[in-house]
């Protein structure tokens, strides 16, 4: 995403863009959010978007350092 100098970086972000912005498919976050597991969202009306905060959030939470890991396999 390619951002103009001059205009601030968005606070949130669609659902493709949000997608972009973790590497995963758009309908991954739209079967997360069904059934539970994916980043918080926010709806305006018909409108689904995503803060930046909250999808950093969501991929901090799934850190592993190897598939030893405690939480490894919970994580989907």
């Amino acid at each position: 995403m390619t951002q103009d100098s001059n205009k601030p970086a968005p606070l949130f972000l669609d659902n493709k863009e949000a997608a972009d912005f973790l590497k995963i498919s758009p309908r991954t976050l739209e079967k997360r959010r069904v059934i539970g597991g994916g980043p918080r969202f926010r709806k305006f009306g018909r409108r689904v978007v995503y803060a930046i905060a909250d999808l950093e959030a969501w991929a901090n939470a799934r850190i592993c350092d190897n598939t030893s890991d405690a939480n490894y396999n919970d994580l989907v």
